[in-house]
């Protein structure tokens, strides 16, 4: 029994370090993707050249 007691010290150590790494806000990127609105969309896709000047103009007198 003593032998696996080096195996339960690992699980103990792999336990803390991905609480630590849940908690320190390196999932941010999600988050940041969630809070965009459908404007900052709108302004990539016409910034990337998906849609046109008119398109663009239609599109953001709708959204406001």
């Amino acid at each position: 029994m003593m032998g696996f007691g080096w195996i339960i010290g690992i699980a103990f150590m792999v336990g803390i370090i991905w609480l630590l790494s849940k908690g320190s806000g390196a999932d941010s990127k999600s988050d940041t993707k969630a809070t965009r609105t459908a404007l900052d969309i709108l302004n990539e896709r016409f910034a990337r050249g998906e849609i046109t000047n008119e398109e663009y103009q239609e599109k953001r007198n709708t959204i406001a």
